[in-house]
């Protein structure tokens, strides 16, 4: 885990993300309170528990970005998972304990993606030695004498010949044949049915099923990327893996719970509102600490940081459990995005819309450049749009741009080359319509 202050942690976030202060004020604090907590004595580290955070703001404002961009900046494992996905114990649909698994396979990958960087090198070399196998095979024996064809000698002059063929990439196109170990999937598990299991279930019929081996064809370049893999896994220490991922998951792990107002049943509860409440009671005791068991071991929740997340238009965080509200004591509030706040969006921000189509069609060698009426215009288009229909947030602008640049990204490829100026003309020129039709629906995502 990286050792950020909060100071720089805000910005980092201020790279990717406008505005909403309090907000990556609020998860900056949260973040260094977990490094301060490794710093200090065992006995005292199991009293302090993380201080999650309610984030209360309406849809596209950057309540998910600023969790996900978090979880990125300091290498923790992050989930975002939606509440009202989730069904009380007893209904059909998932329980509350699988987004607990989802985050340790989070972990896992990070922790993989980690051990296989230092065994990277001696995979390829590995790999090398296994295709020069295949292209070069050893005789069934060795012949003395230093001119035979099958001598000791001639045999490692000739692997060696290929191996400098084989680092220059001159017999990728060659065919080798792989024995390749598969297990048997039975029909009824394939397909989305195998998608939708539980991941612990999944596990259990990992193991039970049987393996069998088949030979496959393929070219040197495919079997490389293949032996690499299995090379790698073979290197890698799994049981050293889930160990670091568990400790991961539950000293550093942050789970990101959206749609939270989508939980709270109305003042007389019936039919869906009882599972709603289900839910919210199921979410207890994950939040205040409890021990899930995965296929990698048991976790603890205890120290996991959860960021929930709602509009709560129709409901209030007052509307949730008093024991649920009181396990989210920071609230922080997003407020809405205004035309200055889109003009600051579409430039300023390291992955830019603005930059993100500049580069985008720069691929078909058509430079696109955008005057700052044209981006005061979207900014406008986007905020009116946003108040005369669903208030969709940043998120609008994407609509925005896609129909402005429908006709340049269609008509690139055959340009050839050239410049384009989008100026606030242009921008009224394509995008006029939107005002002007009354049925606005098929603009909103």
């Amino acid at each position: 885990m990286r050792e950020l202050t909060p100071r720089q942690i805000v910005a980092e976030l201020e790279k990717h993300i406008v505005g909403q202060d309090d907000a990556k004020r609020a998860v900056a604090v949260a973040v260094r309170n977990r490094w301060r907590r490794q710093q200090l004595s065992d006995e005292m580290r199991q009293e302090v528990a993380p201080k999650n955070i309610m984030m209360i703001g309406p849809t596209g404002v950057g309540k998910t970005e600023i969790a996900r961009r978090l979880a990125k900046l300091t290498g923790a494992p992050f989930i975002k998972v939606e509440a009202s996905k989730y069904t009380e114990v007893g209904y059909y649909g998932r329980d509350v304990e699988s987004m607990v698994r989802e985050l340790v396979e989070n972990a896992i990958g990070l922790v993989r993606d980690e051990e296989r960087a230092g065994v990277e090198e001696e995979a390829r070399r590995r790999v090398e030695e296994r295709l020069l196998d295949l292209l070069v095979p050893a005789p069934p024996a060795f012949d003395a004498s230093p001119e035979s064809p099958d001598s000791p000698e001639r045999f490692e002059r000739t692997r060696e010949k290929m191996r400098a063929m084989l680092a220059s990439g001159e017999l990728d196109q060659r065919r080798v044949e792989l024995q390749l170990e598969q297990r048997a999937v039975p029909v009824m598990f394939t397909g989305a049915g195998m998608e939708q299991m539980d991941i612990d279930f999944q596990g259990m019929f990992e193991k039970i099923l049987p393996r069998h081996t088949v030979r496959r064809e393929m070219t040197v370049a495919e079997a490389r990327r293949v032996l690499f893999e299995q090379q790698c896994d073979a290197l890698i220490n799994q049981d050293e893996v889930q160990a670091k991922a568990i400790e991961l998951a539950e000293d550093t792990g942050i789970i990101f719970i959206d749609e939270m107002d989508k939980v709270v049943a109305s003042e007389h509860p019936h039919g869906a509102d009882v599972s709603r409440q289900g839910v919210q009671r199921d979410l207890l005791p994950i939040v205040e600490g409890t021990t899930v068991q995965t296929r990698y071991g048991f976790v603890r929740t205890d120290h996991i940081l959860f960021i929930a997340a709602g509009a709560f238009h129709r409901a209030k965080p007052s509307d949730l459990m008093p024991e649920l509200q009181g396990r989210f004591p920071i609230r922080v509030e997003l407020g809405d995005l205004g035309k200055d706040d889109f003009v600051r969006i579409l430039t300023e921000p390291k992955g830019a819309l603005t930059k993100q189509y500049r580069a985008l069609l720069e691929t078909e060698g058509v430079e696109i450049v955008f005057g700052d009426d044209a981006v005061e215009a979207l900014a406008d288009y986007a905020f009116r749009v946003n108040q005369t229909t669903q208030n969709i947030g940043a998120r609008r602008l994407y609509t925005i741009m896609e129909r402005m640049l429908e006709e340049l990204s269609f008509e690139a490829p055959d340009m050839k080359r050239g410049r384009v100026e989008i100026n606030a003309a242009y921008v009224r020129e394509r995008l006029e319509e939107i005002t002007e039709d009354e049925d606005l629906s098929k603009f909103i995502l």
